[in-house]
């Protein structure tokens, strides 16, 4: 049941990055962000309400969380802020960028974190997850070549260092998550982040606002806007729920996750009708390759 509740988590993440793209399209990528927190954060609320007032309203459920104290909330404000600095670039970086490009970058998490869990936990990789990392990093080096053809260079584009920047960002989530997570049950971090990502991205929205002026991207409602919100919650939500169970492999069911990039190159290619795409599912072969190495290597 969690395989297949991570496959879930995989398929939802990738309509998610689909749903992003569509919704910055010409578009004020930080209001889409504030809107996207604050509808996540209205989706949390009556956990957070139940738990907080001890309403019982999810007894017995895995809604059902517990009240902390201030160093569990300055743990999760922290991890707030990584999350919100991560998805403030990817939300630059995705809307000046065909999504299969974006998709296979973001695909290199796994890697990241790897090579940070040496650096910060002492860890070290086996010969198959070596050969993971080198397929990964081949990749990327492949896929410059193909965003060249599209007057994309990886070195000098700034859209490219965005998307560089939040996967880097969002590697270091995932390092932190593996700290504060001995600590913290998984839904009352997700549901209290909405809300402090709701504060900081509000704030934010505001001082650009000031700044810009009329310089400022104009913004315009879409569907795709909420689309964002429930389809990282509900992906997010299978992702705990598949930890939930006592079999679960959490290297697994991350590198499954990471297969999301399946999806979003898919709908990239067919709905969105990107270009140049024969080498850059050269390039994402390389990525799944390297992925499956990972995942042996980790087992």
């Amino acid at each position: 049941m969690w395989l297949i509740l991570a496959f879930v988590s995989a398929t939802l993440l990738g309509f998610y990055d689909v749903a992003k793209k569509q919704a910055v399209k010409q578009n004020a990528a930080t209001i889409v962000l504030l809107l996207n927190t604050l509808f996540s954060s209205i989706l949390f609320l009556p956990v957070i309400i139940s738990s907080e007032f001890e309403l019982g309203w999810f007894d017995g459920s895995i809604f059902a969380i517990r009240s902390e104290g201030i160093e569990a909330h300055i743990l999760i404000f922290i991890k707030s802020a990584i999350v919100l600095s991560s998805w403030i670039f990817g939300y630059i970086g995705i809307k000046h960028l065909p999504l299969t490009i974006v998709g296979p970058i973001n695909a290199t998490r796994p890697v990241l974190v790897l090579l940070g869990a040496m650096i910060l936990f002492g860890e070290r990789l086996n010969l198959l997850q070596w050969v993971g990392v080198t397929l990964a990093l081949v990749s990327i080096f492949l896929l410059s070549r193909a965003g060249k053809r599209e007057g994309i260079d990886f070195a000098h584009n700034r859209w490219i260092l965005c998307i560089a920047a939040a996967a880097v960002l969002g590697a270091i989530s995932g390092l932190y998550d593996r700290y504060i997570m001995r600590e913290l049950q998984p839904l009352f971090v997700q549901s209290w982040y909405n809300i402090y990502q709701l504060a900081m991205m509000s704030i934010t929205v505001v001082i650009i606002r000031l700044t810009q002026g009329r310089n400022s991207t104009p913004f315009h409602w879409s569907w795709a806007i909420p689309m964002i919100s429930i389809l990282l919650s509900a992906a997010d939500l299978a992702y705990f729920v598949a930890l939930s169970n006592e079999e679960a492999m959490i290297s697994i069911v991350s590198m499954i996750r990471r297969g999301s990039v399946v999806v979003s190159f898919a709908c990239g290619a067919l709905l969105l009708r990107e270009k140049n795409l024969r080498a850059k599912a050269i390039d994402l072969i390389f990525i799944l390759i390297g992925m499956i190495f990972l995942w042996l290597g980790s087992r």
